[in-house]
């Protein structure tokens, strides 16, 4: 596990007109105030990443469809994996501290879409990124 990555389940309030899926409130912990939201749609097995954010909190959902995220920690001298994939049926929140790499892969045939509530505005200087080959990772196709 990596350390300060956050996992909270979230609620579905299932109604007769449509689902509300719940997201982020301000006493939840992970919150860490918010300045944007975006979603970024992720077609079937196409991977985005590696991307690492030097001050940036992520807190990142996926309400439709089903993507596996890849953690990578190494700002310990062992480098450390971790897993998680988020859908409806596995409705979580994951909270990224900053300096942890992300990478993700959708996994539903249809697009997936996640949504991050980042606590920063985007800017292009705040983050660093590599390819998907310079960190020692085996993505199924």
């Amino acid at each position: 596990m990596i350390k300060d990555l956050t996992i909270t389940p979230l609620k579905i309030i299932k109604t007769p007109n449509g689902d509300v899926l719940h997201g982020i409130k301000e006493s939840d912990k992970g919150f860490s105030g918010f300045s944007e939201a975006y979603f970024s749609d992720v077609g079937f097995k196409l991977i985005k990443g590696w991307k690492r954010h030097k001050s940036m909190t992520l807190n990142l959902i996926v309400p439709t469809g089903m993507i596996k995220f890849v953690f990578y920690d190494d700002r310990e001298t062992k480098d450390i994996f971790q897993e998680i994939v988020l859908s409806r049926s596995n409705y979580i929140r994951v909270t990224v501290p900053p300096m942890i790499w992300v990478a993700f892969q959708g996994l539903d045939k249809n697009n997936s879409t996640l949504m991050n509530l980042a606590n920063q505005e985007h800017d292009p200087d705040e983050f660093d990124t590599l390819d998907l080959n310079k960190i020692n990772y085996q993505w199924e196709n």
